[in-house]
């Protein structure tokens, strides 16, 4: 497996375990204690207010989103194809969603983004986008010997 793939895939699970999935099991201690949600939503802040007044929903979310990236990481880790399509189209939903999520989400864009540059660069590597007939054609033509006459024939 190449470097980039574990590398991602660590990334992946550091972002869906630590940043995610944790949010996830610590409302669970929030709600059993009765806190209310606008003491918590006192010490976080985002950019859309929607997000402010249901954080207890979003921290719910949060722990979706976390199981799914390290299923998908566990996937990379595996060798799964299926591994590497979950993985990307989490790190890209992330990227279109991280900007809601201001301030928190520039960690999380941080994490998606160079997860999924390894993850793209580990797949394609140095593949070009238009291939070169030239090229091609001399990279894929059988050897020859060029010939000039027998040993011995004069020429």
């Amino acid at each position: 497996m190449k470097k980039s793939y574990k590398v991602a895939a660590i990334l992946l699970i550091v972002q869906g375990g630590v940043m995610e999935f944790a949010v996830f099991v610590g409302v669970i201690p929030l709600l059993a204690l009765g806190v209310q949600q606008d003491q918590i939503s006192e010490h976080f802040s985002f950019i859309v207010p929607y997000l402010q007044d249901n954080l207890y929903l979003m921290m719910v979310m949060s722990g979706v989103f976390g199981a799914v990236r390290l299923f998908g990481a566990i996937g990379v880790l595996r060798n799964r194809m299926w591994g590497l399509a979950l993985s990307i189209i989490n790190c890209v939903v992330t990227m279109a969603l991280m900007i809601f999520l201001l301030p928190a989400g520039i960690l999380d864009g941080i994490f998606s983004c160079t997860a999924l540059i390894l993850l793209l660069t580990g797949f394609f590597g140095a593949q070009t986008i238009v291939s070169d007939p030239e090229t091609d054609a001399a990279a894929h033509a059988p050897a020859t010997l060029a010939t000039h006459g027998s040993p011995g024939e004069n020429q």
